[in-house]
């Protein structure tokens, strides 16, 4: 095999064709006509393959058989190249055009209005790091909460839960107030719903009395204290509504939002009624609030007793999809929202001393609690179906 003679494809069996030492007939006929040039213009042949084997180059050189390179434009010839990777991929965008891409994508995203809400922003950073800002004696930041926390919790009011608002009139809009509510839902996602609903009805902050649970967990308890909520006492409590705050109180507690689904809108005990006795010294009203909808979000078909105990919780609610379908269990299900105000109920009537009678006390706590109750009840009634 080392002797013997290569002989390249589509040669018919002749050497000497197609072998690089000259064209064959059919391909000088496709060449291009073009007209004869002297000896001394034409380019220096690359050397044959013989001379790169180390034979012996022949006497004559080869006639180049590469046709005329074409004119070269005078612009083109004089203009440096750049490659590829040394070209700067901004290179050549002018900053006019990169200011127009950024007003048309916040004219899309903001709205007509995104230069104020922009000059606001950037206003607002400026505040915060200059410390130009003000924070109450409880930690309630105003700007914070109205600018991000009921930015959040808004969509999910209007468009989740389609919350529908019916006696709004019965809160005040100034002065002390007692906002009194049922407790539901396994998660008290029912408290959050009704702060951003009266902010947005009558332009009020609600100022919620937590639990000490709330107030013990490490990110929930800055959160609870910027948005306006303090702790569940009498003396909190008083001071605020003789500051003209309106507060919101969840008698049940965790006995509410912990109930099974099977006791739903069944109102729990209403404690030892201290709610009523703040609103007895300070002379303020009572509002009772139902709210019909929140125990469908989280259906709770179970707890885990020991477990809560070792984890620090009151209960470990077991659901319909939690544990079972993990972090996606804990999405609420879309049910639609009644929150409907009665009637305040006055309290400035009483004489003196009236927060000191306790069957006083257990009387009026008996007829808030009793209020709310015959309203859950009645929106039940009216409501056409869960998520509807």
């Amino acid at each position: 095999m080392g002797d013997a003679e290569i002989i390249p494809i589509g040669t018919r069996g002749r050497p000497g064709r197609g072998t690089g030492t000259q064209p064959s007939s059919a391909a000088r006929g496709l060449a291009p006509k073009s007209p004869a040039k002297p000896k001394a213009a034409a380019t220096k042949a690359s050397p044959p393959r013989s001379a790169a084997r180390g034979e012996a180059e022949p006497t004559e050189p080869a006639a180049s058989t590469t046709p005329p390179a074409e004119p070269v434009a005078p612009a083109a010839a004089t203009r440096p190249s750049v490659r590829t990777e040394e070209r700067h991929p901004l290179a050549g965008v002018p900053g006019s055009d990169w200011l127009a891409a950024f007003q048309a994508a916040a004219l899309e995203v903001f709205g007509e209005q995104w230069e104020p809400q922009l000059a606001r922003f950037l206003a607002f950073l400026r505040r915060r790091v200059t410390g130009d800002y003000t924070v109450d004696e409880y930690g309630f930041d105003q700007e914070v909460t109205q600018r991000f926390f009921m930015a959040a919790l808004r969509p999910i009011a209007e468009k989740w839960f389609r919350i529908e608002v019916r006696g709004i009139d019965n809160v005040p809009t100034e002065g002390g107030a007692l906002v009194v509510s049922n407790h539901s839902g396994t998660i008290p996602v029912d408290g959050l719903m009704t702060m951003v609903t009266i902010h947005d009805h009558i332009g009020r902050f609600l100022r919620p009395l937590g639990a000490d649970l709330v107030f013990q967990l490490p990110i929930v308890s800055s959160l609870a204290r910027k948005s306006g909520a303090t702790l569940a006492c009498s003396e909190d409590a008083e001071r605020m509504l003789r500051g003209g705050e309106l507060v919101g109180v969840w008698p049940e507690g965790f006995k509410g939002i912990g109930k099974p689904y099977a006791e739903r809108y069944k109102l729990q005990r209403f404690g030892r009624g201290g709610f009523v006795s703040a609103a007895l010294r300070t002379g303020v009203p009572i509002v009772p609030l139902a709210v019909v909808g929140a125990e469908e979000i989280y259906p709770l078909v179970g707890n885990i007793p020991g477990l809560a105990r070792v984890l620090g919780v009151p209960y470990l609610p077991i659901t319909p999809f939690f544990p079972l379908l993990g972090p996606l269990g804990l999405v609420p299900l879309p049910s639609k929202w009644l929150l409907e105000f009665g009637e305040p109920i006055r309290t400035d009537d009483y004489e003196g001393g009236a927060s000191d009678d306790p069957m006083l006390v257990f009387n009026v706590t008996d007829q808030v609690r009793e209020t709310i109750q015959q309203t859950l009840y009645s929106l039940l009634m009216q409501r056409e179906s869960v998520f509807r």
